[in-house]
């Protein structure tokens, strides 16, 4: 019997030994399971941000390539088109007809510019060495309006210095006149293309606000999307309006440059004129 219960009691506390054993065992099986569980997610989680902040600085890097690729010209032909065809075709028409005429003066007024000096100095010696038909010749030889006044105030030379006087005064009128030929071209150019994209403008917003009516509701890519679109007519159409008014103001001042120079030669003419004259009755 003693014998049994001693077997009893080794058995027991052998079994609480190998439950101890098995469950430390466990426990250690465990924590290093978990321990393995936290170390990979920490990888993982470690290589997803590592992923994730080469991606954002890929996409960072490659943001500005993108916009630096895109040149001036290319931005400036996609906002043409996301205007529409309508309008922006006539403010791009305005644009065209409006260089067209202004380069046209602005090559004819720099064939007129002369050196009045030079040329008033050549026609005082040719009237000096050999009379009014080689001073004729002179002028007709030299291009532009000044030596076109030259030429008629000596075609009227034998009636008398009145007679040239009004010739020179009535063909600088002339000459002016022709001097500001198209103008008024470039100046309608210079008021339309603004006023076409006003319109554009509005017949945009109205388009803008019939589709929040079909949306049935405002929402705010609708909404900036057709006043972007209708914007960008007025955008173009000041462009177009800048550009020439620049070409127009440098015009006028060419103008205005040549009636000084044809003012202040005519009255040298007149001058050489009169001294040619007194000389003459003289011998």
């Amino acid at each position: 019997m003693k014998k049994l219960i001693g077997l009893l009691i080794a058995f027991g506390m052998l079994t609480i030994t190998t439950s101890s054993s098995l469950f430390a065992q466990n426990k250690g099986k465990q924590e290093k399971t978990q321990t393995e569980t936290a170390v990979k997610a920490d990888t993982t989680a470690t290589s997803q941000l590592n992923d994730t902040a080469k991606t954002t600085l890929t996409d960072m890097q490659a943001a500005p390539t993108t916009e630096e690729t895109k040149t001036f010209h290319q931005i400036l032909k996609e906002k043409f088109i996301e205007g529409g065809p309508g309008f922006m075709a006539t403010i791009l028409l305005c644009l065209i007809f409006g260089l067209a005429f202004a380069i046209e003066r602005i090559i004819y007024l720099n064939l007129s510019t002369t050196n009045t000096k030079k040329l008033l100095t050549k026609v005082e010696d040719a009237l000096n060495n050999e009379g009014i038909d080689a001073a004729k010749e002179v002028c007709k030889n030299t291009r532009g309006p000044v030596a076109g006044i030259f030429y008629e105030g000596l075609n009227r030379y034998d009636e008398n210095l009145e007679m040239v006087e009004k010739s020179i005064i009535s063909y600088g009128g002339v000459l002016t006149s022709s001097m500001e030929k198209n103008l008024s071209w470039i100046s309608l150019f210079i008021a339309i293309a603004p006023m076409l994209g006003f319109l554009g403008t509005v017949v945009g917003m109205v388009e803008a606000f019939d589709n929040i009516a079909k949306a049935g509701d405002i929402s705010p890519q609708i909404v900036a999307t057709g006043i972007k679109i209708a914007l960008l007519t007025t955008l173009f159409g000041l462009i177009v309006a800048i550009i020439l008014q620049l070409f127009y103001n440098y015009i006028l001042s060419k103008i205005d440059n040549l009636i000084h120079a044809m003012e202040q030669s005519s009255i040298n003419f007149m001058d050489i004129i009169v001294k040619y004259s007194l000389k003459k009755s003289t011998n």
